[in-house]
């Protein structure tokens, strides 16, 4: 195998620029760095400079051919390993993720344009969380005693699937990375990680930090395009399982390829949640909640940003208003400066997106839309990717902002007078992932709570995903679960059968 001696630091780096230069064109396979087969790499560009940070390998089918022979030549070592025993090794490196907590965040907030204090930091904490959370379950993977009759025993074992590839968005990705890989781990899988193509940089690092621990082959990442290094993947004979979190319109692709193999499946796609919000709420907790369930820190590039937020008709007013205001307290600017909460959209083509779907609500007769927050001012940064925050009201039911996801810093608030007539408006989407409801009466809360459609449902709170508490969508949002013993044990296991007659 082509590979070359460890371009990166041992020690924590947090210098971002340097670090990216450091683990430019390559791939991590087999515990050790490599290039594209074919030598080919792409730019990985900083979003609030336009600047050129490094190069990326490109990889191709002939990169996931070798990852894909390494990890399953791996796997069948590391499904010997007692769990509990992969469990520990598993929290072992998380705690070298927590060392390299500093370094990661920076390195993220320079691929992704997300506010180091804000967002990166936040990010990189969660994901030594997330490592350590399942690397401490894997005593609880275990099988049942099944009474069946006096002279046979009859028990049930849970065993690993075999090599799990593994395809991660932008937005989040270290953390969205962890929710894959630590369950999969434990379980006894090996795993193929592809990178988004705009952060292939700290995925790339957490990767080779925890090879420091694992055996070498069990985990491994490569970076390239969807078509050329993603579909070879998930199209692998010997890849056995695909969990992928992105648009609808891939995971459509994805499904279609693995049902040709009769493969399961982990699908996490888009959102167009709704935050319903009663006169009765604690006013000032409820217009912060706003703030946070729109991900505004992030751009509103989450999945579950609150993009569609209806207000009971006494306060709305009052609480558009207020909610503009906070918004316009917010900084944006520099990503790595700790002064910044809103840094930049992730790429140009994204941002052509979020910018037309701004300038559409803008020409919709009756429609306003509050542009909040300022630009940077610092010269350095005229061509970074900033977009302000809008606030639309006014706009129908069936406008496309209303309708289609739109991954950015836009939201759209409606008022309301009837209870029924909002539930029915926030279950009018083909999505399903999850949605807040706030108010001080329990019996509204529990009502809501039941009854709008999707997977995850808050109340008087829209926190981000966290360990241990099962998440995933319903209808077109995906299937599956993540962030849970259930998601390991349920994704990345299979249940077997054992009889043994004993007459």
């Amino acid at each position: 195998m082509l590979d070359r001696p460890n371009p990166a630091p041992e020690a924590p780096c947090l210098d971002p620029f340097a670090l990216a230069k450091a683990l430019s064109g390559v791939h991590f396979i087999g515990g050790r760095y490599t290039p594209a087969r074919s030598g080919r790499t792409f730019a990985v560009v900083n979003p609030a400079t336009g600047g050129t940070v490094a190069e990326a390998a490109d990889g191709d089918a002939a990169d996931v051919e070798a990852a894909v022979a390494e990890a399953a030549r791996a796997q069948k070592e590391w499904a010997k390993v007692p769990a509990r025993k992969r469990g520990a090794l598993v929290h072992k490196a998380a705690q070298l993720i927590r060392e390299h907590v500093e370094e990661l965040s920076r390195l993220v907030a320079l691929e992704t344009g997300k506010a180091l204090r804000t967002e990166s930091r936040v990010e990189a904490n969660n994901v030594a969380d997330i490592f350590e959370f399942f690397g401490g379950l894997g005593g609880e993977i275990k099988g049942e005693t099944v009474p069946f009759a006096p002279e046979v025993l009859n028990i049930t074992v849970r065993e690993p699937l075999g090599v799990v590839g593994a395809i991660i968005p932008w937005n989040i990705p270290m953390m969205l990375m962890a929710l894959k890989a630590a369950p999969a781990l434990v379980a006894g899988n090996s795993i193929v990680v592809k990178s988004a193509e705009e952060a292939p940089l700290a995925v790339l690092r957490i990767v080779e930090l925890m090879n420091r621990v694992l055996p070498a082959g069990v985990f491994n990442i490569l970076s390239g395009q969807g078509p050329e290094c993603g579909a070879p993947l998930v199209e692998h004979k010997l890849v056995k399982k695909v969990t992928f979190t992105g648009s609808v319109e891939t995971g459509k692709i994805i499904y279609r390829a693995a049902a040709e193999k009769l493969i399961p499946v982990t699908l996490e796609l888009g959102g167009k949640s709704p935050m319903i919000v009663f006169a009765d709420c604690d006013f000032e907790k409820t217009v912060q909640g706003a703030l946070t369930s729109m991900r505004f820190t992030r751009q509103g590039q989450s999945c579950t940003a609150a993009s569609r937020i209806f207000v009971e008709r006494p306060i709305y007013e009052k609480f558009v208003a207020e909610m503009a205001k906070r918004v316009d307290a917010m900084v944006m600017g520099d990503p790595l400066d700790e002064k910044t909460d809103i840094g930049t959209i992730i790429s140009p083509g994204q941002f052509e997106k979020v910018q037309g779907f701004i300038e559409e609500g803008k020409a919709t007769a009756g429609a306003e839309g509050r542009a909040c927050s300022a630009m940077p001012a610092d010269p350095a940064l005229k061509k970074g990717l900033f977009i302000q925050p809008h606030i639309f009201t006014g706009l129908d039911k069936e406008s496309r902002l209303v309708r289609e996801e739109i991954f950015g810093p836009v939201t759209v608030v409606f008022p309301f007078d009837d209870a029924e007539a909002v539930l029915e408006a926030a279950n009018d989407t083909e999505f399903g992932l999850a949605a807040s409801v706030w108010t001080n009466n329990l019996k509204i809360a529990l009502g809501f709570a039941h009854r709008i459609e999707a997977g995850l449902v808050q109340v008087n709170q829209n926190l981000v995903v966290q360990p241990n508490l099962s998440y995933g969508g319903v209808k077109a949002s995906g299937l599956g679960k993540e962030a849970s013993l259930e998601s390991m044990l349920e994704h990345f296991t299979h249940k077997k059968t054992i009889m043994v007659n004993m007459a």
